[in-house]
């Protein structure tokens, strides 16, 4: 539960304890491959959404 005191180092604490190894690596892969999808993926219907969902997520591209 999010409180008006969290920090930034207060939650890193807590994603120590709560996530193992496992999950931290789960969520690695799927970053990366997200990234790698994003960055290379570029049928043209696929690219133009892959596009439009990067400006959705404040990433500038152009």
């Amino acid at each position: 539960m999010a409180t008006a005191n969290d920090t930034v180092h207060g939650r890193i604490e807590q994603a120590q304890v709560e996530l193992s190894p496992t999950k931290v690596a789960l969520g690695l892969a799927l970053a990366a491959a997200l990234g790698f999808a994003l960055l290379f993926v570029q049928e043209p219907m696929l690219h133009d959404s892959m596009h439009n969902f990067r400006h959705a997520a404040g990433i500038t591209c152009h």
